[in-house]
C-alpha cells in the first residue's frame, strides 16, 4: 500500500474543498494502475463528499448543513467557537472516509463528480487528508 498525508488550508471558515487534483497527483506519484484509493480525514470535525463543484452544489451543501446543524447553543459539546458542537456531529452525516476505484491510473469518478473535503469548523484552518492506494 502507498500512503501520503496532505495538508489542506481551509482558511478558518466553512469550506468544501475539491481534492480531485491532489488525488490525481498522488495516483501519478505512486504509479497507480488498477486498485482502490482510500481517502481518510483524521479529524473529529470534518468529512468527505463526492459532489459536483463550481455550479453551486458546494455552496448548497454548506447551506443545507447550516440548516441541519445550526451553529447555536443547543449542543452539549461546547468548547471552541459558539455552536462548535455541530462540527463534532458532522462526521456522522458526512463520513470521514471513502473508497474510490482506480482504473487505468485514474480515480473512476463520473463526469461531474469531485472528491471534496467538507469542513464546517472555523476553529481549525488547516486539515490533513490521508490518501492511500492499494493495488488490485
Amino acid at each position: 500500500m502507498d500512503s501520503q498525508l496532505i495538508e489542506i488550508r481551509t482558511g478558518g471558515r466553512e469550506a468544501v474543498v475539491d481534492l480531485t487534483d491532489e488525488i490525481a497527483t498522488f495516483l501519478r506519484s505512486v504509479d497507480a494502475r488498477e486498485g482502490l484509493l482510500n481517502v481518510w480525514v483524521p479529524h473529529a470535525t470534518a468529512g468527505l463528499a463526492v459532489i459536483e463543484t463550481g455550479a453551486g452544489s458546494d455552496t448548497d451543501l454548506l447551506a443545507a448543513l447550516r440548516e441541519l446543524l445550526p451553529a447555536d447553543d443547543r449542543w452539549r459539546h461546547r468548547h471552541g467557537s459558539p455552536g462548535h458542537g455541530r462540527d463534532h456531529v458532522l462526521p456522522a452525516i458526512v463520513a470521514p472516509s471513502m473508497s474510490v476505484p482506480v482504473l487505468d491510473g485514474r480515480a473512476a469518478l463520473g463526469t461531474w463528480q469531485s472528491v471534496c473535503l467538507v469542513d464546517t469548523n472555523g476553529d481549525n484552518p488547516v486539515r490533513s487528508v490521508r490518501l492511500s492506494f492499494l493495488t488490485g
